[in-house]
């Protein structure tokens, strides 16, 4: 475990760097840029879909060489550097290039990192391996959050202005850098692939169950789109950018509190159940966020997202490796990731068509019913 826990502190850090700019970002996009819901839309589609067809290739690498460490070295890498193009932001084309170098290198460093994780745990306490990875990376989550929130309460006149946001992404780079050196304490571990064993990857071959659960997850991530589109409703709704922080503070606070009890229940009943739960969530928050309320309706909301983030994401990467033959584990862990964030790119550009052509309530209302739809049916595939 002292290897997952080393782990745990790299994501730790680098969320934090992430966590301070990303939900400001659609406000500094939408308020100071100038640009509308459907760029944003754009933006984050296309960032988070190329970083997501490079998991797949990157967790290959990772199987073939036999190597975790150099590739997740290297995908760390553009954590801190990729924030200076936020920094020097005076259109729109800067925001799309940080934000595309900083889902490439998650892109190429998520699969190796996941690998290491299921690598360095016993099967049987997989899910909470991974339980206590989310919770810590939350943690930093949480952590840049509060950072966020604390230079807001510091501004005085509440003069949110270019000058204040270039500073909060300037401050940013600062964990994501103590983030990926501590990256070089982790100790690397071999693919399980024995000597003479030829290294195959086909999508025929795999398990039945592993198969249909990766369709299935593309399928629910065409209604999945970028949380951003959350944090805007919240802006445009209520007016204020510390509401913003503050729900998304109780978003990332219940997702780390909650990230490992729900990972060891998955242990203990099965992922399918948890998983189950976490979709029928998930459409039930989307629903409520076509409804219009205070800042305190949305804090709920989002506290209620949390719950949705803890029961699903760390269980569905426990999920595909317990499913997934050991030596193609990290090809598949980013296969399912990949699967997973293309679909954001059309989930992104239909939620921002749906918001700029007719409201709010109807993107939110489509993306609501895909996720009670998606519950459903994993009822039949697993």
């Amino acid at each position: 475990m002292n290897q997952i826990f080393i782990l745990g502190f790299v994501s730790f850090f680098v969320d934090i760097s992430s966590e301070m700019i990303y939900p400001v970002i659609p406000v500094f996009l939408t308020t100071i840029i100038g640009a509308n819901t459907a760029v944003l839309g754009l933006i984050e589609g296309i960032a988070e879909s190329a970083a997501s067809l490079l998991k797949v290739f990157s967790g290959y690498i990772s199987d073939r060489i036999g190597k975790r460490k150099i590739l997740a070295l290297f995908g760390y890498g553009f954590s801190w550097p990729c924030k200076l193009f936020f920094v020097f932001a005076n259109s729109w084309q800067y925001v799309f290039a940080g934000r595309f170098l900083d889902r490439i290198g998650k892109g190429i460093r998520t699969a190796p990192r996941d690998a290491l994780i299921a690598d360095y745990s016993d099967r049987e306490k997989r899910g909470l391996a991974y339980g206590i990875h989310r919770a810590m990376d939350t943690f930093g989550a949480l952590t840049g959050v509060l950072v966020v929130i604390f230079i807001i309460t510091k501004t005085t006149n509440h003069n949110y202005g270019a000058a204040f946001y270039r500073n909060i992404f300037l401050i940013s780079m600062i964990p994501a850098l103590i983030g990926w050196l501590l990256l070089f304490a982790v100790k690397d571990r071999p693919a399980t692939i024995s000597k003479g064993q030829k290294f195959e990857m086909s999508f025929k071959k795999l398990p039945k169950k592993l198969k249909m659960f990766l369709i299935f997850t593309f399928i629910f991530a065409l209604g999945n789109s970028s949380n951003q589109f959350l944090l805007l409703r919240i802006q445009r709704e209520t007016g204020s950018l510390l509401t913003v922080m503050l729900a998304y503070m109780v978003f990332n606070l219940v997702y780390a509190v909650m990230s490992i009890p729900f990972g060891k229940i998955s242990d203990i009943v099965g992922q399918k159940i948890v998983l189950i739960v976490g979709y029928l969530i998930y459409g039930i928050v989307y629903w409520l966020f076509a409804l219009k309320g205070g800042a305190h309706f949305y804090i709920f909301c989002l506290g209620l997202y949390g719950l949705y983030s803890a029961l699903t994401e760390g269980v569905e990467k426990s999920l595909v490796s317990q499913l997934a033959p050991e030596n193609t584990r990290a090809s598949m862990l980013g296969l399912h990731s990949t699967l997973a964030g293309i679909g954001l790119l059309p989930a992104s550009i239909i939620t921002g068509f749906l918001w700029q052509t007719f409201n709010p309530s109807v993107a939110f209302g489509f993306a609501g019913t895909l996720g009670i739809i998606a519950a459903t049916g994993l009822l039949f595939i697993l």
